[in-house]
């Protein structure tokens, strides 16, 4: 158990990192940071130069892995952050110095019990990027494939763990201070970020991750997840097909190949709603660096650390609330939030439905190419605190990937629209999965259940009421009440009862029968007994 005074001291470090680039000054001018929260601040930043612009990218940068990936978490809560502080964490790039090649060489030998030539004909020590969790290496396999190679870096398990704690330690002391801290829950956001981290920093895990979104997505045009080579994949060591393309963000490459970059930020965007409202299964990381663009046009995604799942009830809200924001039925969309315990019974319905038009309406009169989900995320936190909604965590990861997919989009087609081109795909969802036929497939599937559930219910029903035996049937027993089961009399102020009575009595002959049967074994006692009675 870590004790107090080594959270401080690391509470206080990192304060005085995010000083030094000006990130404290968001908390210590908000109305809504504790007071206890703002001294603190105070005391971080003394004695440090604070630069005109803060830079939360590069504090969250200088902190170290754990604070990377809590800054590009922090980057989709406008709400919590602030919306120059979310703007500027969504540039947060996870890009560190490499570690030396010999730690990466022992960290393969020793997770596989074999030595690296064994593994690999012929393995680059030159990595090919490193980031904050791992790097990654190429090499080829002796059938000749040409592979990537994730390694963790060594000691970064230790490491995530022991600043993880910390956040737990500080979001709990946050929590009890109630108020506005209390509602948006960061012991809870702090949990979904330590199971997204402890899925990053398991390598089988994030195989397994790849290989469920390819079954999932094999049926989507030209969208590729690269095979898992289970053979040379452990916890701490991943291989997987090599891919060879440009970057997504290499838009000369792209026209220099001829693709049609408004046809791929349309494909890109669909792509997207296949597998988070179709499948309730995506990748959540989609930046940048980690779609690339093949020779054929095919968008093939790596990096599956971080994953979302969405359940279909939550689906079917999200499909609901999506359209309904597209086509201003402002009331349906207040009604899912109250359905779904967004927001708490005692407030009015039909005011947070003008709230919500309050939000939707200046989109829906803008120009496409400036409409803007992150903007609509932006409106939709800021009406949260009004209506005490609390924090969601459960689509933290959404939220985020939503804003990291139209931020690519937009850069393949500047005048793409979200809205516009994901309506269709909600609308046919939503016939296809809430219409009547829907309802009435469900049903049937829902009763066919059931019914096959019968027999088995049966069994167990005469397993605890098992049929009569050839003995013939017992006849009717009268009740006889047990002394030790009534209860003491309340009228008897003694605490005596005719239960304590009728024990004593029987105590009581139980002793004499006794002593006249020891009498009667021994039988009298000796004549010079007798005479010492009168």
């Amino acid at each position: 158990m870590t004790r107090p005074a080594t959270h401080i001291r690391r509470l206080l470090g990192w304060g005085r990192i995010l000083a030094r680039h000006g990130a404290l000054r968001l908390l210590e001018e908000s109305p809504q940071t504790p007071a206890p929260v703002r001294r603190l601040c105070r005391i971080a930043r003394f004695g440090t130069r604070q630069p005109a612009v803060p830079d939360y990218a590069g504090a969250f940068r200088a902190i170290g892995p754990a604070a990377i990936k809590l800054g590009q978490t922090l980057a989709t809560r406008p709400d919590l952050v602030g919306e120059e502080a979310a703007r500027n964490l969504l540039a947060l790039q996870d890009k560190l110095p490499p570690v030396d090649f010999a730690l990466i060489r022992r960290e393969i030998e020793t997770s596989f019990e074999r030595p690296l030539e064994s593994l690999f004909a012929r393995f680059d020590e030159e990595p090919v990027g490193a980031a904050s969790i791992a790097q990654v290496h190429q090499a080829w396999t002796a059938d000749g494939r040409k592979v990537a190679v994730k390694v963790l870096r060594p000691g970064v398990r230790e490491k995530l763990a022991r600043d993880i704690e910390t956040y737990e330690w500080a979001a709990a002391h946050l929590e009890a201070l109630g108020g506005e801290a209390g509602r948006l829950r960061p012991r809870l956001v702090i949990a979904n970020f330590k199971r997204w981290t402890a899925r990053e920093v398991d390598l089988r895990r994030e195989a397994a991750s790849a290989s469920e979104l390819a079954d999932a997505m094999h049926a989507f045009p030209r969208y590729r997840v690269p095979g898992i080579d289970w053979d040379r994949t452990n916890g701490r060591v991943m291989t997987l097909d090599w891919v060879d393309g440009v970057k997504i963000s290499n838009l000369d490459a792209i026209d220099a190949a001829g693709h049609d970059r408004k046809e791929m930020a349309s494909r890109l965007v669909l792509a997207f709603l296949t597998q988070a409202i179709s499948g309730g299964y995506f990748h959540a990381d989609m930046h940048q660096g980690n779609l690339f663009v093949e020779a054929d046009g095919t968008i093939t995604a790596i990096d599956f650390g971080i994953m979302g799942r969405i359940d279909r009830q939550a689906r079917q809200w999200l499909a609901e609330i999506l359209y309904g924001l597209t086509t201003g039925d402002y009331k349906r969309v207040a009604e899912i939030h109250f359905e779904a315990q967004y927001v708490p019974s005692y407030h009015s319905v039909d005011e947070f439905a003008t709230a919500l038009r309050a939000v939707g309406e200046p989109m829906r009169g803008r120009p496409v190419k400036d409409l803007s989900v992150g903007q609509m995320l932006d409106g939709l936190f800021a009406i949260t605190r009004d209506f005490d909604m609390q924090t969601q965590p459960h689509l933290l990861l959404l939220q985020k990937t939503m804003v990291m997919v139209e931020g690519i989009a937009q850069q393949l087609d500047p005048d793409i629209n979200m809205w516009e081109t994901a309506a269709p795909f909600v609308r046919n969802w939503i016939r296809d999965e809430l219409g009547p036929e829907a309802a009435i497939a469900e049903r049937l599937q829902e009763d066919t259940a059931t019914l096959l559930r019968v027999p088995a219910l049966i069994r167990r029903i005469e397993e605890r009421f098992p049929p009569k035996g050839g003995a013939p049937e017992a006849p009717p027993l009268p009740h006889v009440d047990l002394m030790w089961e009534r209860k003491r009399r309340d009228d008897d102020p003694r605490g005596t009862s005719w239960t304590g009575l009728l024990l004593a009595a029987v105590l009581g002959g139980a002793a004499v029968l006794g002593l006249q049967a020891w009498g009667h074994h021994d039988g009298p006692p000796p004549e010079s007994e007798w005479h010492r009675h009168p």
